[in-house]
């Protein structure tokens, strides 16, 4: 029987041109990271997963775990994945650890796939490698006519639905939303994330805008911690609600579908437990009639992961595709996942189907213990001269006295 011999973890960073930095409600970034997990068997063979989180903590709970993986059965994915659990629950639970150990389990779906000759989506149970894609950017832009072409773009490389992000202040979130929202009507949908910065009143206030145009989901409108405010808000609104990008592990999602706070959950299998735990929150979610539209910003990788997820899911709906020219997303593999009519179509190799390409990957791997650069990297910012806070949220006040 087939062993695992090495696990191997390869910090990547990319840094923008400064003409390509862009910018939402975590401020100006103009870098990016990301994390690759290698699991090598004594025969040969390679699966790999991906992190999203602290780069140097993914090195440090893969090798905290490695000694307890080595000379294990691969296929023993269950037991490894509670073993992993069991050892970082002190120290983890959420964040870094569970993301980490996560990559390692979906590196483990991959080589279960190779070793029994079978794609990932088929040994998670689905039928169809077609998954519903959307495109994600549309960020903030000072004339709404580059919005106006970004969506259309979309459109033109074959995606009926897209996410906008939102939260800058009201006048600008509600002429940007009409903005995109005209420009593809009877073409897609938009969808629209509030980013954590939305007031009760202002959410339910612009909440009656997004149904009237139509808007396929409200993102995040708060910060993850408030699942109250989320339950209020979804019992006075109709536009559906979503959360769960900033979850981690099914105790976190079940705690958003007690307090039936959302309608779509948006888990991330490079971020909240790998491959099977993202499948225990689905399934959880269906117990609740609550459907599954996956989370993905860090890179290819993840994107297929979670894309095998949701393909297995009976209430997998959509995964979401980083459509900002993130080279992660566009160059990491050989082969680019196909957009075809609006849906990713997942390869029919054994395992995740991905090639990674190793001379991208060491072309911007971090060498081990060196220091991350000063840079604000989306989800994450390093160096104190790189964090700049956001300016507060702007109510509009002509809105407020109607």
């Amino acid at each position: 029987m087939t062993k695992i011999k090495t696990v191997e973890v390869a910090n990547l960073l990319y840094r923008y041109p400064d003409d390509q930095v862009y910018v939402c409600a975590e401020g100006h970034m103009g870098s990016r990271v990301t994390s690759l997990v290698f699991v090598e068997l004594d025969n040969g063979l390679t699966g790999v997963g991906s992190a999203y989180s602290h780069p140097q903590l993914v090195r440090v709970v893969v090798d905290h775990l490695t000694p307890f993986l080595v000379g294990e059965d691969p296929l023993a994915i269950d037991a490894l994945w509670n073993r992993m659990y069991s050892l970082t629950r002190w120290y983890g639970r959420k964040g870094a650890a569970i993301s980490a150990l996560g990559a390692i389990d979906i590196a483990l779906w991959d080589l279960k796939g190779k070793i029994e000759g079978a794609p990932v989506y088929k040994l998670l149970g689905g039928s169809s490698n077609r998954v519903l894609a959307y495109a994600s950017g549309l960020l903030w832009q000072d004339d709404l006519l580059l919005l106006a072409g970004e969506a259309t773009r979309h459109l033109g490389d074959g995606f009926r639905l897209m996410k906008m992000r939102l939260g800058r202040d009201e006048t600008y979130d509600r002429n940007a939303v009409e903005c995109v929202a005209s420009t593809i009507a009877g073409q897609g949908r938009v969808a629209v994330d509030g980013t954590h910065r939305y007031s009760m009143e202002g959410a339910i206030r612009l909440a009656g805008l997004f149904t009237q145009l139509g808007v396929a989901w409200f993102e995040e409108p708060f910060p993850p911690e408030d699942v109250e405010s989320y339950g209020r808000l979804r019992q006075n609104v109709q536009v559906q609600i979503s959360a769960g990008e900033n979850e981690f592990g099914l105790q976190g999602f079940r705690e958003l579908f007690r307090v039936a706070a959302v309608d779509i959950a948006q888990p991330d299998a490079s971020r909240t437990g790998g491959i099977s735990e993202c499948v225990r929150i689905g399934q959880l979610a269906e117990e609740f009639e609550v459907d599954v539209i996956s989370h993905t910003w860090s890179d290819a990788v993840a994107l297929v992961a979670n894309a095998h997820v949701v393909a297995s899911l009976n209430n997998g709906t959509a995964v979401e595709v980083d459509r900002t020219g993130c080279p992660f997303m566009d160059h990491l593999l050989h082969e680019s996942p196909e957009i075809v009519d609006g849906h990713l179509l997942l390869s029919e190799r054994p395992g995740l189907g991905v090639d990674v390409d190793m001379d991208f990957v060491k072309d911007h791997q971090l060498p081990a213990g060196t220091p991350i650069l000063s840079g604000n990297y989306a989800d994450m910012v390093f160096g104190g001269g790189a964090y700049a806070s956001v300016p507060p949220f702007l109510v509009d006040n002509s809105q407020t006295a109607k």
